[in-house]
């Protein structure tokens, strides 16, 4: 017998669970007074964005780098400052969001190992 492997992004159900995880990061952002002012007035668009990004990391279609381009996610992220507070607060609300969704153990931990990763390599200021 063949074994057939389905991508994460199949395996949470495609991009509803993406638009779903980073709808509820970005509700808490809104709410973050560490992280609200790294963000743009209007925050639809960077949610958009991350969403697509992140459906296209775990699987999905390219539509974020048909739009974007390379994601070059540190150089996007330079002109902020993230410290480790901020790195703090994000992560936090990323796994809260996670969590809030329902998902798996197994899935969960491939996304916050994701997270955690990606959260550290952000970091580009000493404070």
């Amino acid at each position: 017998m063949e074994e057939v492997s389905i991508t994460l992004f199949e395996a949470v159900g495609g991009q509803p669970y993406f638009d779903d995880l980073v709808h509820r990061f970005y509700e808490a952002v809104a709410a973050d007074d560490v992280l609200r002012p790294l963000y743009p007035d209007d925050l639809e668009p960077s949610e958009r964005h991350l969403a697509l990004f992140l459906g296209q990391y775990w699987g999905g279609p390219t539509t974020y780098s048909q739009e974007r381009g390379h994601p070059r996610l540190r150089m996007r992220h330079a002109p902020f400052r993230v410290g480790r507070a901020e790195r703090d607060a994000w992560f936090r609300h990323m796994a809260d969001a996670v969590r809030a969704t329902g998902v798996g153990d197994e899935v969960a931990q491939r996304l916050l190992d994701y997270f955690t990763m990606a959260a550290d390599h952000m970091i580009n200021s000493p404070g």
